[in-house]
């Protein structure tokens, strides 16, 4: 018997090939956004290279992008167990709400303990509204669409009544540690918002892929009647995804505060689309069981870059919601033709 180990043959070219192939399935969808990405900012650069050329535009993408990318990656994971969150944007006002009336107790005492413990009020209050979403689509029955349509409406009204329509100056805020490690700039060059982005979106990913939490989200998306059969408690999977969007929505809510220090009643209007979009654009199918948390990094920066990209390539800016409107049919189009065609 030969004692010397027999060196590994190398792979054939067929071989390869078919585990290229492979590879290429597997991450399709991050491909193609990616790919997508890079087409859209070619051609805005393209048409605007002055702007698309200089640094200014991408510090303006890495301040703003995450006011709704932060709600739109734990997002994912309830689009993604086949259920909607429309509530989000009031959420981060409601969030905010809590935060005034614990603010409010201390600011003539000791406003920068005011500002620590209405920013726990504020993730608390966000807890509890998308664990509160969870039990009325769960517990009671409710499609999410309706339930969520309703707390919005629920908790933007409930911030009208607590502050009276009146907005609030945040200034203390500059003198607590949450100023610069929220919305500081690394090197007066990095928005921290944009780091906070990044830490978020590898933790949802982590426990997407690596995790049975993950693995229970896909699962109940994809059938319930399976996953209930393998042991998954649908119910409290279910129950979570909408908790971490809700916590999630006010921490974006205080940041975007804090970044303009000023707390408007309104906050968080604006935000339903680009969130929503995002999400479709980045390849989670609103039908469940698909999708991934870096297509929807990538997908909102894809939304984020179309506003100014329009604007700077001399285009009227009325055309920004017809594509992002676009996007969205078109994303949805395309998920519910390959369903049929893979089913």
């Amino acid at each position: 018997m030969n004692s010397v180990a027999e060196a590994p043959r190398p792979l054939s070219p067929t071989a390869q090939r078919g585990g290229f192939a492979r590879l290429l399935r597997k991450y399709a969808l991050q491909i193609a956004i990616v790919l997508v990405a890079l087409l859209i900012w070619g051609f805005f650069f393209w048409r605007s290279p002055r702007t698309f050329g200089a640094y200014d535009i991408y510090n303006s993408l890495m301040s703003t992008t995450p006011f709704f990318a932060l709600m739109a990656i734990p997002l994912t994971l309830v689009v993604i167990a086949k259920e909607i969150d429309l509530s989000f944007g009031s959420v981060m006002a409601w969030g905010m709400a809590a935060f005034d009336v614990v603010f409010l107790l201390f600011s003539q005492t000791n406003p920068q303990l005011g500002v620590y413990l209405g920013f726990i009020a504020c993730l608390l209050a966000g807890l509890f509204a998308g664990w509160l979403n969870g039990i009325i689509v769960v517990k009671l029955g409710i499609p999410s669409l309706v339930a969520t349509i309703g707390t919005q409406f629920l908790w933007r009204g409930v911030v009208m009544v607590v502050t009276n329509g009146q907005g609030l100056g945040m200034t203390p805020v500059r003198q607590t540690i949450l100023y610069p490690l929220l919305v500081g700039r690394i090197g007066g060059v990095i928005p921290m918002q944009f780091v906070w982005m990044i830490i978020i979106a590898i933790v949802v990913w982590f426990f997407l892929n690596h995790h049975k939490f993950g693995a229970h989200v896909y699962l109940a998306g994809d059938n319930v009647d399976s996953a209930r059969l393998m042991g998954v408690d649908v119910d409290r999977t279910k129950i979570l995804t909408f908790t971490i969007v809700g916590v999630t929505a006010a921490f974006a809510g205080f940041v975007v505060s804090e970044e303009v220090l000023f707390l408007w009643p309104t906050l968080g209007e604006g935000y339903l689309l680009n969130t929503l979009a995002s999400v479709f654009l980045g390849g989670t199918s609103v039908f469940g069981g698909t999708g991934t948390i870096f297509g929807t990094f990538v997908a909102a920066f894809i939304i984020a870059i179309i506003n100014p990209g329009i604007v700077a390539a001399g285009w009227l800016a009325y055309w920004t919601q017809f594509i992002y409107g676009l996007i969205i049919v078109v994303s949805v189009s395309l998920q519910a033709v390959l369903r049929r065609r893979l089913t």
